[in-house]
């Protein structure tokens, strides 16, 4: 029996290239049982036709099965569905239409976050996006990062790809970390004194859980990150958010029960804002007069292309009081999710632990893909690429502000990716961001970055990181126009004769 050609088509919004999704389309089709072992599937060349696609790329897709054994091809008869063919489920997986758990009782912890960051699933669409944290593939170094993952797949690096670490990291990665990552901070620490994180936030957790208990209190910033304020939720400590100013976290703010305090020195999330060195020491003074914590977020140190970098807190640390949070995931690429944390052995031994029973390690052929990109230098050059192209993007975006008169909260000392700002009274930069979508902009409003029930609405983040030059400025005059315009097309919308 023939399989009729009509059955086949592609999902318009799936993804990979044509050839793996023609493979996906195929196998789902065995796998749910509507393709059974010895049906002949469509020519290649119906297929192609049919889907509107090259026969070659029909032709490597049907390859590709009969190599995993999905398809058998049959001389000049085409391709047919294998005997050998994984089988469907011998019963049809149901689906309970009426559930009789009341899940508001049943769940005994909730975390669901209040207040976070909408960054829309398909930003990249929009002309303007001004929106934090994302790469650009136009600067990213994908064919030497191909190649390394390539290189971390062959049976020299064989164990790193298939061994079970349990508590451990791949040492390659532990010893770039510890010889040439981290003294560029002017941090020097031994192997048992770091641990490899799923990403910065997966260090910020399990800093928060080994810390932390609802007995203890912690201490941020703010505005601060936002899913810091959700960790400490979570963890049930008390915390208590101190306002920043014009140099960072004010050391004479901080309550007297601080147990530990969760910081950001050298570039204040969000207002960029860099710690002098005078305040770094009285923090650390007063973290020894008073007996806490400090964990130092040091995120996007790299991109230092201003001036040279601050010397990190826990370079200063006399005393071990510092836990320092660093990751590759700002610099390489979001996706990437690795990061570390560097402290004290007996809280690195406890991080370990805890990291163990929840995911017990991050993949061991990431662990190793980046190890040697790091290890050959493609980081090094792929920081001073990037470093290059956001300066040249700051330079434009400064530009624009100055010319549209859009107010500077914060810009950074030494870098960075993004501008702090500040737009007039009574303007709740949430309902602007609605506003302006239409016109493809996107922007980040300053409430979530906020602790309390009042959060100021005028504040906004812009970043550079993933917008071509040329489309700075007109995203610029777009934002200016629309905070021109902000009170007219309010009343717009509360009529509902919003576009």
């Amino acid at each position: 029996m023939s399989i009729s050609v009509e059955t086949f088509f592609l999902d318009p919004a799936g993804e990979g290239t044509l050839q793996s999704r023609i493979q996906q389309m195929v196998a789902q089709g065995i796998l749910a049982g509507r393709f059974r072992p010895g049906e002949r599937l469509p020519s290649s060349r119906k297929m192609a036709q049919h889907l509107s696609v090259s026969r070659i790329t029909v032709t490597l897709a049907y390859t590709e099965l009969v190599a995993d054994d999905y398809l058998t091809a049959r001389g000049r008869s085409g391709y047919f569905v294998s005997e050998n063919a994984p089988e469907p489920p011998a019963f049809p997986a149901r689906r309970s239409d009426h559930g009789t758990v009341d899940w508001t009782r049943a769940i005994a912890q909730r975390f669901t976050p209040g207040l976070s960051l909408d960054k829309p699933a398909d930003w990249a669409s929009y002309r303007y996006p001004f929106i934090y944290g994302q790469a650009d593939k136009t600067l990213f170094d994908s064919a030497n990062w191909r190649l390394c993952a390539l290189q971390a797949l062959g049976m020299r690096d064989f164990t790193a790809l298939t061994s079970d670490y349990f508590d451990g990291d791949d040492p390659m990665l532990v010893d770039f970390i510890a010889r040439q990552a981290l003294p560029r901070r002017g941090i020097l620490a031994s192997a048992d004194e770091i641990l490899v994180t799923m990403g910065a936030q997966n260090a910020l957790w399990l800093s928060a859980q080994v810390l932390l208990n609802s007995r203890r209190h912690a201490t941020i910033e703010d505005p601060c990150y936002p899913a810091l304020r959700t960790i400490l939720t979570q963890s049930r400590c008390h915390f208590t958010a101190v306002a920043v100013d014009a140099d960072g976290l004010p050391p004479d703010q901080l309550p007297d029960d601080t147990d530990v305090v969760f910081c950001t020195p050298s570039h204040q999330c969000p207002t960029t804002t860099t710690m002098p060195m005078s305040r770094r020491k009285a923090l650390l003074a007063k973290a020894q007069e008073k007996d806490f914590v400090i964990v130092e977020d040091d995120y996007e140190f790299e991109m230092s292309f201003l001036k040279s970098p601050t010397p990190s807190l826990k370079s200063l640390d006399r005393n071990g009081r510092v836990v320092y949070v660093g990751s590759f995931s700002k610099s390489l690429f979001p996706g990437l999710r690795l990061g570390y944390l560097v402290g004290p052995a007996p809280f690195i031994r406890e991080a370990r632990a805890l990291r163990a029973t929840v995911l017990r390690h991050p993949p061991g052929h990431i662990q190793r893909t980046a190890s040697y990109y790091l290890s050959m230098g493609h980081y090094d050059a792929l920081v001073r690429r990037t470093s290059k192209a956001y300066h040249e993007r700051r330079q434009i975006m400064l530009a624009a502000l100055a010319k549209h008169r859009l107010t500077l909260a914060g810009q950074g000392t030494y870098g960075g990716s993004s501008v702090w700002l500040r737009a007039p009274d009574g303007i709740d930069t949430t309902v602007l961001a609605g506003q302006l979508r239409k016109d493809g902009v996107l922007i980040e409003p300053g409430v979530p970055f906020f602790s309390g029930p009042t959060p100021p609405t005028e504040y906004f983040r812009l970043a550079y990181s993933s917008l071509p030059p040329e489309r700075i400025g007109p995203g610029v005059a777009l934002i200016a126009a629309g905070l021109t315009n902000y009170h007219s097309n309010l009343a717009l919308m509360q009529r509902g004769n919003w576009p």
